[in-house]
C-alpha cells in the first residue's frame, strides 16, 4: 500500500470509532465539560472529512485529530472569555467519567501548550519527534515544554500533598 495515500483509503467511520475517545479526552482536558467536549470532537472529525491532504500513517492521523481538537477547544475557551462568561459556571456538576484523579486534575491546570504535549506524550504515547512534527515546533521546544510541565506537575502535586 502506498503510505502517502492512507487518507483516501481510510474510512471516516473507522477513524471515528478508533479515535473518538482519544479526541474527546483531549477536548475534555481543556474544556472540563462533556457537552462542549463532544462538540469539539465532532468538529475535529468534520474538519478531517473536509481535509484534502494525505497522511503517512494512522498515528499521524490521530495526532492531527488531537492537535485539531486542541485548537478547537482553545478557540471555544477564547469565545467564552470574550463573552465574559465565568468558566466556573460552565463546570459539570458531576465528574466526567474521564476524570482520573489528582494527577489528571493537575494536568488540566497546566498552561495550554504544556497540557497538549503532556497529553500527547503520556496519555497517547507519541514520541517527542512526532509531537514536534504535529505541532510544527522544534524537538528542543517540545522537550523543554515537557520538562517544565513535569516540574509544574511535581510542584502542584507536592502542594496538594501538604494540604
Amino acid at each position: 500500500m502506498d503510505h502517502t495515500k492512507i487518507r483516501t483509503e481510510m474510512n471516516l467511520q473507522t477513524l471515528y470509532q478508533r479515535y473518538l475517545s482519544s479526541v474527546y479526552r483531549a477536548a475534555y482536558s481543556f474544556l472540563h465539560n462533556s457537552y462542549d467536549s463532544e462538540d469539539a470532537a465532532q468538529e475535529a472529525f468534520l474538519r478531517l472529512a473536509r481535509f484534502r491532504g494525505t497522511f503517512t500513517d494512522e498515528r499521524q492521523i490521530k495526532a492531527w485529530l488531537i492537535v485539531t481538537v486542541t485548537n478547537i477547544s482553545k478557540d471555544m475557551l477564547r469565545r467564552r472569555h470574550r463573552r465574559d462568561a465565568d468558566l466556573g459556571d460552565c463546570q459539570e456538576l458531576a465528574a466526567a467519567p474521564e476524570s482520573g484523579g489528582e494527577v489528571l486534575e493537575a494536568v488540566r491546570r497546566l498552561p495550554d501548550h504544556y497540557k497538549t504535549v503532556v497529553f500527547l506524550f503520556y496519555y497517547e504515547g507519541y514520541t517527542v519527534e512526532e509531537i514536534a512534527a504535529a505541532l510544527h515546533r522544534p524537538e528542543g521546544t517540545v522537550k523543554a515544554w515537557l520538562h517544565r510541565a513535569r516540574r509544574l506537575l511535581k510542584q502542584s502535586l507536592e502542594v496538594n500533598d501538604d494540604v
